[in-house]
């Protein structure tokens, strides 16, 4: 079945007036990051030499990663005619960069790798989904739902090539879950923070992790409800080998989206 493409967008419904001044910071920083899916392609091609079929998927992925994030840019472009992506995109590959002279997994294995990607695309597609859902804007709820549903469908790339390494590399439940929560918690790391940074911040302002991060979590956290979390928690639990509905499904998805609403409402209030 053929991808969709920037025309396959209907631009035309753009409607300024619901363009939400939050959804708008958080679109032009998803842009950047995005838009980063040929240097991750790189990595990945590294990572896997010699495996021709990952390798020509990787490809593929890197080509839809980049279409993300000319959508959103031009998304952002409409909402902020005056925001240039490219001297963005330039400010954040200056700040943030990837290890592309790897040539083993920072994980530690190939596996780790495809288990780390199965959370990142978990992240993503619920995270699309929820800007799809938050937005009254038409035109970027129509590209948030195309790029959820393609990033859904990455996670079950990834997966069903970590299935073939399982094996192989005799990973167990227990390296499993340790790749898995490694990646987790990365999740407070530069990548986003420079992104939202990058996007946003006006000339001269200084990076400063905490104070950007903070600014992005407070605009993205509430996003989230309860189908994105729990859709989410089920992908990242099978991703890690354990069941993705009952009991220990219920809880951590209570948990994680009390947690979510919290911090939200705390950075609300610190005003970050």
């Amino acid at each position: 079945m053929a991808h969709w493409t920037l025309d396959d967008i209907d631009w035309s419904a753009f409607d300024a007036s619901k363009a939400c001044p939050d959804l708008l910071q958080v679109a032009k920083a998803a842009a950047l990051v995005e838009r980063n899916g040929l240097d991750y392609a790189v990595y990945l091609r590294n990572v896997f030499a010699g495996d021709d079929a990952f390798c020509a998927a990787v490809d593929e992925w890197a080509r839809e990663e980049v279409l993300h994030g000319e959508a959103l840019a031009r998304w952002s472009r409409l909402a902020d005619p005056a925001w240039d992506f490219e001297a963005a995109s330039a400010r954040f590959s200056a700040a943030y960069a990837l290890p592309l002279d790897a040539t083993a997994s920072v994980r530690g294995s190939r596996t780790g790798e495809l288990i780390a990607r199965c959370i990142v695309e978990t992240g993503t597609s619920s995270y699309y989904g929820a800007i799809a859902d938050a937005a009254r804007e038409p035109v970027l709820a129509q590209v948030c739902r195309r790029i959820a549903a393609d990033e859904f469908r990455h996670y079950k790339l990834f997966h069903d090539h970590m299935r073939r390494y399982l094996d192989a590399e005799r990973i167990g439940r227990l390296g499993r879950l340790r790749a898995g929560l490694g990646r987790m918690l990365e999740a407070g790391d530069d990548e986003l923070a420079c992104a939202f940074h990058a996007a946003n911040a006006p000339p001269g302002v200084p990076y400063e992790r905490r104070r950007w991060s903070r600014a992005y979590a407070r605009r993205a956290y509430a996003l989230y409800g309860a189908r994105h979390v729990e859709r989410g928690l089920a992908m990242v639990l099978k991703a890690i080998g354990l069941q993705p509905t009952g009991r220990l499904h219920a809880l951590l998805s209570a948990l994680a989206l009390r947690f979510l609403g919290w911090r939200a409402r705390s950075l609300a209030r610190a005003g970050a």
